[in-house]
């Protein structure tokens, strides 16, 4: 072998090397919890400073059944499912006809009212939580699941995720179903809708992860378990006596579990929409 093939292969392992390191720092915190959940749970911090803290060693399921067993956690689960899940479904119906109103259509005020939408991206929530709180508070609708829904439907980053990917369309899109006699809404639903499904992926898991972990406005607006959901009710478990590691690693795995399957199941789509429709970093 020649010595520039042996310079090559050793700065292929050396790169291959730094990529399997970066990796494990990455997904350490996930294997902690993860191998945490399922040990006795003296032996989750007796572990936690040493490589032994990522060894399943007298693995069991009983943290899993000390937290059924603690907390309502199905009520919990239901609760993030129903509220996440309204955000995300009637978020996409409006943020995409926002969207495509925006990119599409011709419209007198378009472009100052798209500056601020544009501009609603850089704001904060801390900045308009004490507002909200005090409307949501006059109209009654503390400890209720529409005060969790209503407020985050609109979406402003949703909103120009949508705009970037149907600026980009090809207008014999929308030319050939007006041809055919094809309203708005129609070509809007039949034709624009099926041609754009990694945006739609894109926005649906953003929006998913953005709100499945929400925690501040649940902890200001809630008072009881009926309508509370998981973020908040694992901030409240950790306070539960007696503190138990290994229930809130396995509570933490429940918690991360229903993102990570979404992830891999819209995993294509989400990396096309994400190249599509312009959030590279």
């Amino acid at each position: 072998m020649s010595r520039s093939s042996i310079r090559t292969t050793i700065l292929k392992g050396f790169k291959i090397g730094i990529l399997l390191i970066l990796t494990f720092l990455y997904i350490s915190p996930i294997l902690f919890m993860v191998v945490g959940s399922l040990k006795p749970d003296e032996r989750v911090m007796a572990d936690s400073g040493s490589l032994k803290a990522f060894v399943p060693a007298e693995a069991s399921f009983q943290n899993y059944v000390d937290v059924f067993e603690r907390v309502n956690l199905g009520r919990f689960m239901l609760n993030s499912i129903v509220i996440t899940g309204s955000i995300v479904l009637i978020g996409l119906l409006i943020n995409s006809m926002a969207g495509y109103a925006f990119a599409r259509l011709r419209w007198k005020g378009r472009d100052v009212l798209f500056m601020g939408v544009a501009a609603l991206m850089i704001l904060p929530f801390e900045s308009i939580a004490a507002p909200l709180f005090f409307q949501i508070t006059r109209l009654g609708w503390r400890d209720t699941y529409l005060a969790q829904i209503l407020p985050f439907i609109a979406n402003a980053m949703s909103i120009y995720l949508f705009y970037s990917f149907f600026i980009g369309m090809p207008r014999q899109l929308e030319e050939a179903a007006r041809i055919d006699g094809a309203g708005v809404f129609r070509t809007f639903a039949q034709i624009i809708v099926p041609n754009a499904k990694p945006v739609f992926a894109t926005v649906a898991i953003v929006t998913f992860l953005m709100y499945w972990g929400f925690f501040l406005w649940p902890l200001m607006i809630t008072s009881g378990e009926a309508v509370r959901p998981l973020p908040v009710a694992i901030a409240t478990f950790r306070t539960l006596p007696p503190l138990k590691w290994g229930d809130i690693m396995a509570f933490g795995v429940m918690m991360v579990a229903p993102v990570l399957g979404l992830f891999l199941l819209f995993q294509k789509w989400f990396v096309k929409g994400v190249a599509q429709s312009g959030i590279k970093g």
